[in-house]
């Protein structure tokens, strides 16, 4: 028998900031796989399980291609045609055209090299944590603390000049926060692009020690560096940001996590894997079928578009005990808060360094850390949000 969930994005239960919506922890009790009628009439699939998640994320059969997500799951796009993702945006494509892209990128993002900015990321986390000191004894800490670290952190890897960082940081948040209007949306868009166009010219006509400087030996087009830097910014900007204000709050949400985290150093890494299961702030992503596919029992035909559910996957209980709580002691890893397969988050270890270095040094450095306002008002975004998290997090602490 089918499931079908007839409503995204389903709103998130009061007073339960950190756990998916009701409505798709009980699909995800009912089936793994689920109906899901889109708003232009057409039938697609909702996939809420871990292993059916994953096996889509690993499947070629399952396309990431842009023009074939014509099937939006809240607007109905009215039969327009979508065209292709612009050259660079490698996160909406398939083989051979993604390879293309990220090849050249794989390097720069190894293990060993983010560790190595592991000192830099130290350097930046101090000298917030020293104004918010000097300001305090309260602040925001979106704007004070999770935005900065790491806009400073991929603005210098790409060679974006500080001064820039402002308007960047408040294009992202347009685009990506969910709370614009679509004319809006589109300018914050269209002028990120411009702005990242004229980037390019002026890294060709003076290189700098940074990624996008890098790839100018390439046979890459200013257009398809554009793109890429796009993805690179965007990316490595506001997942960051957003698990780094959000995984605040959940530590401060649960004392006893929060006081074994400060008290054992050993449990950062941990700690920081078991915040991107339990959060998961990239909640679900589209897949269209290239063939029939049989998942999970059912038909999924050609041209089918289904939507992965990442959060409900990292909080399948049949792959994660007691999958409802923060346990940073939790050892049973492998969750999908940076996807799986081909497309997996290319920026993901140097998220790992930014939130090793900057969580335990926040909650190190104010002991007494706590939220200024009740935490039911505590300023969520909203499910449209491409990314979850909070909008701003005021604390405060002991003097």
């Amino acid at each position: 028998m089918e499931h079908t969930v007839t409503t995204l994005p389903a709103a998130r239960q009061s007073g339960c900031p950190f756990d998916p919506p009701k409505e798709l922890i009980e699909a995800r009790e009912q089936s793994p796989i689920s109906r899901y009628p889109f708003p232009d009439g057409h039938q697609g699939w909702l996939v809420t399980g871990y292993d059916l998640g994953r096996s889509v994320l690993a499947d070629p059969r399952f396309s990431s291609r842009r023009e074939l997500m014509s099937h939006h799951p809240t607007i109905d796009y009215g039969g327009i045609e979508v065209p292709p993702a612009p050259p660079g945006e490698f996160l909406l494509m398939d083989e051979p055209q993604h390879s293309r892209y990220r090849k050249p990128l794989v390097g720069k993002f190894t293990v060993r090299r983010m560790r190595l900015l592991t000192e830099r990321v130290e350097q930046i986390t101090a000298d917030h944590l020293d104004a918010m000191e000097k300001a305090g004894p309260t602040a925001d800490l979106v704007t004070a603390f999770a935005k900065p670290i790491p806009a400073i952190v991929i603005c210098e890897l790409l060679g974006v000049p500080y001064e820039d960082r402002g308007s960047f940081q408040d294009n992202i948040d347009k685009f990506l926060g969910g709370e614009v209007g679509d004319e809006e949306l589109m300018a914050a868009y269209t002028a990120t692009q411009q702005y990242l166009a004229e980037l390019v010219v002026a890294k060709r006509a003076h290189p700098t020690d940074d990624v996008l400087s890098d790839l100018l030996d390439s046979d890459l087009t200013d257009e398809e560096l554009q793109g890429m830097a796009l993805i690179l910014l965007s990316a490595g900007f506001d997942t960051t940001a957003n698990m780094l204000a959000l995984g605040t709050f959940a530590l401060l949400q649960n004392p006893e996590q929060l006081a074994a985290l400060r008290a054992d150093p050993a449990l950062t890494d941990p700690a920081v894997e078991e915040l991107l299961r339990y959060l998961t702030v990239a909640k679900t992503f589209l897949r269209t079928a290239l063939e029939d596919v049989e998942l999970g029992g059912h038909t999924v035909k050609a041209g089918t578009t289904v939507i992965l559910s990442y959060n409900t996957a990292n909080r399948d209980p049949e792959r994660f005990a007691d999958p409802h709580v923060l346990d940073l002691r939790r050892r049973d890893g492998g969750h999908l808060a940076f996807g799986h397969g081909i497309h997996q988050c290319l920026g993901q270890q140097l998220a790992r360094v930014e939130l090793r270095v900057a969580l335990p040094a926040l909650v190190n450095r104010f002991p007494t850390l706590r939220l200024a306002v009740p935490a039911e008002e505590v300023a969520l975004r909203p499910e449209t949000a491409d990314i979850y998290g909070v909008k701003s997090l005021p604390v405060t602490w002991d003097l």
